[in-house]
């Protein structure tokens, strides 16, 4: 792997450690030529499925609509960045194991939604609130009350 400071093509491991609950493996490497450190990830690549919306268009899955999603839902919310990092390659570990290679988006908003629900119950009923288009203050109550249980 080439040295992100100086291109060199001489790298070496200096240490590696799963990452991600053990699906990737972080790699602390060391520059033979300028000595600087940098780390890099490493994960088996498979096929994310593409995604059919509800008007049956097709487009490819998106990581970082997922993440700006996930994050306005838990805005000013105590959720770390690692956890949310974790939930997200949760979801699309979850994707890639239905084997398809198309999933409907009604199944990557579930997904975004049983995440939350771990995550944050706030950050939850925000999401849903927008996902499942509440239209008045009893369907909100509804929601909560599900939580409640």
């Amino acid at each position: 792997m080439r040295c992100p400071f100086c291109a060199a093509e001489d790298t070496k491991v200096v240490d590696s450690r799963l990452a991600a609950d053990g699906y990737q493996i972080r790699r602390r490497r060391e520059c033979i030529s300028c000595k600087e450190r940098f780390t890099t990830f490493e994960s088996a690549e498979l096929v994310v499925p593409y995604i059919v919306k509800n008007n049956g268009n097709r487009v490819p899955f998106d990581a970082n609509k997922l993440r700006v999603s996930l994050s306005r839902a838990l805005e000013k919310r105590p959720v770390s960045a690692d956890d949310l990092e974790k939930a997200i390659s949760k979801i699309i570990i979850q994707l890639q194991s239905t084997g398809e290679r198309e999933v409907p988006s009604k199944l990557v908003g579930n997904l975004a939604m049983d995440a939350l629900k771990q995550l944050d119950k706030v950050a939850y009923i925000r999401f849903a609130s927008v996902y499942l288009s509440f239209d008045d203050i009893e369907e909100f109550t509804q929601e909560i009350e599900k939580l409640r249980e």
